[in-house]
C-alpha cells in the first residue's frame, strides 16, 4: 500500500444552532476553531510551520491551498490575540518603520524592550498611525511608558511627547554613526567630482575605490584596505580627516556614559571647525538631538531589538516573495515575532 496516498478524515456532528444575538451559528467544537474546515491540531500544526517556511511549501506539504495557510494563521492569530495581552506592563518601548512593498509602502512597529516582542504593527508612517496603537495602548497604560527608542524622525518624537508625557525619547547610537558615515561619504563624493572636475583619474580612481575601507570599523580591515586608508592619509587630507571624525564619533559613543557625554562635547566642538561642510551640519544635528542621544546614553538603550524585528521580518516577506496586502505580513510578524505562535501539536 502507498503509504504517502492515505489520508485520514474526521467527522463529527457540529449541530446549527440559534443564536439570540449571531442568529444561525454553528455550534461550539473542541477540536476546531470557529469557521475553519480543519482540527485545531492541523491549524497548529500549519501555522508552526508557516513560522520556518514560505506558504506554497506549507500548502504543498500539508496538501492544502495557498490561501487555507493564510486564512488558518489568522485564525491563529486572532485567537491568540483573545487570550495575549501583548500591550500589558509596557515600559520600555521602540519604534520604528520598515519598507514592506515597493513604492515607499512602510510598516510602523513596536517593540517591547523587556521581552523583545513584536507588540504591535500597522499600515503607514506618520505621526497618524504612531497615534492609533496609542489610542489602542489607553491613557493609564500610555502613563507607564518610561522610555522609548527612535530615529530622530520628528512625527515619532512629538507623537511620543504628546501621548506619553512621563517618558523619555532615546536616539540611538547606531543611528548617530550611521550619521557620520552619510557625511563621510559626501565628503569623498566631493572629492571624487572635484579630481575628476581637474581631470586626476588616478586620484579619482583612489577614492572610488577606498569606500569600503573608508566605511568599515578598523578592526575589521585587510590588508589591503589598511594599505588605501595609508595612502588617502598621504594623498587627500580634507577626507582623511572625515575619515577620523567617524571614528572619533564611534570611539566616543562607546565609552561609559560620563567619559562618552565628555567626549562627545569635545567631538562636536572639533566637527564645528573642521572646514568640511557635511561633519559642520551633523554637529548642528547632533546638539539639536543631544538631550536624546544623552537620555539612550544614560539608560543604555539602543534599537538592538527593534532592528532585529525589522531584520526578520524582511526574511519573512523575503522568504515569501512578497505580501498582497500589509495585513498578510502582520499577522506572520505576530505569529513569528509577537509570542502567538502555538506549539507543535503533542509537543510540551
Amino acid at each position: 500500500m502507498d503509504l504517502g496516498a492515505t489520508r485520514s478524515y474526521v467527522e463529527a456532528a457540529a449541530p446549527r444552532v440559534a443564536c439570540p444575538e449571531h442568529g444561525a451559528v454553528v455550534a461550539f467544537v473542541p477540536w476546531a476553531r470557529h469557521d475553519a474546515r480543519s482540527t485545531r491540531s492541523f491549524d497548529d500544526t500549519a501555522a508552526w510551520l508557516a513560522t520556518h517556511a514560505a506558504k506554497s511549501t506549507v500548502a504543498e506539504l500539508l496538501r492544502v491551498s495557498w490561501r487555507t495557510v493564510g486564512r488558518i494563521i489568522t485564525r491563529v492569530v486572532e485567537e491568540a490575540e483573545q487570550t495575549d495581552d501583548r500591550l500589558d506592563g509596557l515600559r520600555r518601548i521602540g519604534i520604528d518603520e520598515i519598507s514592506h512593498r515597493k513604492g515607499h509602502r512602510y510598516l510602523t512597529v513596536v517593540v517591547d524592550h523587556d521581552s523583545g516582542r513584536l507588540v504591535w504593527a500597522a499600515p503607514g508612517r506618520d505621526a497618524a498611525t504612531v497615534e492609533r496603537f496609542f489610542d489602542l495602548l489607553g491613557p493609564d497604560r500610555c502613563e507607564q511608558i518610561r522610555l522609548v527608542s527612535a530615529d530622530a524622525a520628528g512625527w515619532i518624537r512629538r507623537t511620543v511627547a504628546a501621548r506619553c508625557p512621563r517618558a523619555t525619547v532615546c536616539m540611538d547610537k547606531f543611528h548617530v554613526v550611521q550619521w557620520a558615515t552619510d557625511a563621510l561619504d559626501q565628503v569623498r563624493r566631493e572629492v571624487w567630482r572635484a579630481a575628476r572636475k581637474q581631470g586626476q583619474t588616478a586620484v579619482a580612481d583612489e577614492v572610488k575605490g577606498a569606500r569600503f575601507a573608508l566605511w568599515k570599523n578598523p578592526e575589521d580591515l585587510t590588508g589591503r584596505q589598511h594599505a588605501k586608508l595609508a595612502d588617502i592619509k598621504q594623498s587627500n587630507a580634507p577626507l582623511y580627516r572625515a575619515y577620523l571624525l567617524k571614528e572619533q564619533l564611534r570611539t566616543a559613543l562607546g565609552r561609559p556614559v560620563h567619559q562618552a557625554m565628555n567626549l562627545l562635547r569635545c567631538w562636536v566642538s572639533w566637527a564645528r571647525r573642521c572646514r568640511l561642510a557635511p561633519f559642520v551640519a551633523l554637529a548642528r544635528t547632533i546638539d539639536a538631538n543631544w538631550d536624546q542621544i544623552a537620555a539612550a546614553l544614560t539608560h543604555g538603550l539602543s534599537n538592538a531589538r527593534i532592528e532585529s524585528a525589522n531584520t526578520r521580518l524582511r526574511l519573512i516577506m523575503r522568504r515569501g516573495f512578497g505580501f498582497h496586502s500589509p495585513q498578510a505580513v502582520i499577522a506572520l510578524g505576530m505569529l513569528s515575532l509577537g509570542g502567538l505562535c502555538p506549539s507543535l501539536p503533542g509537543r510540551a
